[in-house]
């Protein structure tokens, strides 16, 4: 059932920004904020990863508390001064607060404080937007390849006695991924080492201790012989099939029939995947149930709770070795007919998916000598 939108409270949108900043995926923070994962996404990306900065009054600002002392002053007939003088403010500072804000006549106090923070909403230019000949210069050494801290050293050496020829790497990462500075391209991030549409706070990796390494992780060296032969039916593979906007299912092939089970997920992270997967091959009968192999994704960092609810062992690929599960990646290919890249795979209902599954499950497969899958691991459990 579909989410209905909703914006962000202050306090939401400042804990969505502290958790991305301290590492967290996206699917922990949509858990967090009750959110889907591909809305915390969007709203990530509209800033490119980046936090924006704590929105800060002025002190010399006019304070809620002060508009409604002049709106109260105004409806009573107060002149300026004595408006000024009671709020120990300049006459000319009240005078201005009520002209830009229809007068005396349709000055309210709720609406000039907004009107006050939508000005100061309104971005700054930024350094590169503001000199062409230094955006020219960073944008031509991007299209280049060279690294941010590249441009900004080299532009050191190169001019040392202009100093509004110079950049730092930090405000050219910001001016890339915050477009809303609308200095440099976008496509230009394709040309940086990492491409991602994202960019991770550099503490992240420091203070999310932990990420990346799955605690006891069995080798898929470990794994029965039975499983690696394939002689025997009940060992599976098992992945996460990316959309768009951070969405996920998980997909499960059978080693010895090639049979597809796909999963819906309510999120990347590791508690949502291995409930959902647990609910799907504990409908599976005893001797369809003996292991999983997956990759060294950290979806599956609760594995000894997968195997305590399922009874199935899990083992973990070597890292970078996607071939060792190949019948699951051959079939992650053939699934895309179906869900092609960029689709948002959480408009799918279990339902929907498992007619998917079993169009695959019905096709003739060359490595099965054209038998379906189907038909194969019925003939296996007979």
């Amino acid at each position: 059932m579909a989410r209905a939108r909703r914006g962000y409270a202050c306090a939401e949108r400042r804990e969505l920004w502290a958790r991305w900043v301290r590492g967290e995926s996206v699917s922990d923070i949509a858990r967090a904020l009750d959110r889907a994962p591909g809305t915390i996404h969007c709203t990530l990306k509209e800033r490119g990863g980046i936090a924006p900065p704590e929105r800060r009054r002025r002190r010399s600002a006019l304070t809620m508390a002060e508009r409604e002392e002049i709106s109260r002053g105004v409806a009573a007939g107060v002149s300026v001064r004595q408006i000024a003088a009671t709020l120990r403010r300049s006459a000319s500072t009240v005078s201005r607060e009520i002209a830009r804000n229809g007068g005396r006549d349709q000055y309210r106090a709720a609406s000039a404080e907004r009107r006050a923070a939508d000005a100061a909403r309104r971005p700054q230019r930024c350094k590169l937007s503001l000199d062409d000949v230094l955006r020219d210069l960073v944008a031509g050494k991007l299209a280049e390849d060279w690294s941010p801290e590249q441009i900004s050293g080299w532009l050191e050496m190169i001019y040392p006695d202009d100093p509004l020829l110079r950049v730092s790497p930090e405000t050219i990462y910001l001016t890339l991924f915050v477009q809303a500075r609308g200095a440099l391209k976008r496509e230009l991030i394709s040309h940086l080492r990492r491409v991602k549409s994202l960019r991770r706070p550099r503490a992240a990796g420091r203070d999310n201790r932990g990420q990346g390494k799955i605690i006891d992780a069995v080798s898929i060296r470990d794994r029965p012989a039975e499983a690696e032969d394939r002689a025997v039916p009940g060992h599976w593979e098992g992945d996460l099939l990316a959309g768009s906007s951070n969405t996920h299912i998980a997909t499960l092939v059978e080693r010895s029939s090639r049979f597809v089970m796909l999963v819906r997920v309510d999120g990347k992270d590791t508690d949502s995947v291995v409930s959902a997967v647990s609910r799907k091959i504990q409908t599976l009968p005893d001797e369809l149930r003996r292991s999983l192999t997956w990759d060294r994704g950290m979806e599956l960092a609760s594995h000894h709770r997968f195997t305590v609810d399922t009874n199935v062992r899990v083992f973990f690929c070597d890292p970078q070795s996607p071939w060792q599960r190949g019948s699951n990646e051959n079939t992650n290919g053939l699934l895309r007919q179906y869900l092609p890249r960029r689709t948002d795979l959480s408009r799918y209902t279990q339902n929907e998916l498992d007619t998917i599954a079993t169009k695959l499950n019905t096709r003739p497969r060359k490595t099965l000598s054209y038998a379906t899958p189907a038909a194969t691991l019925d003939r296996a459990l007979r």
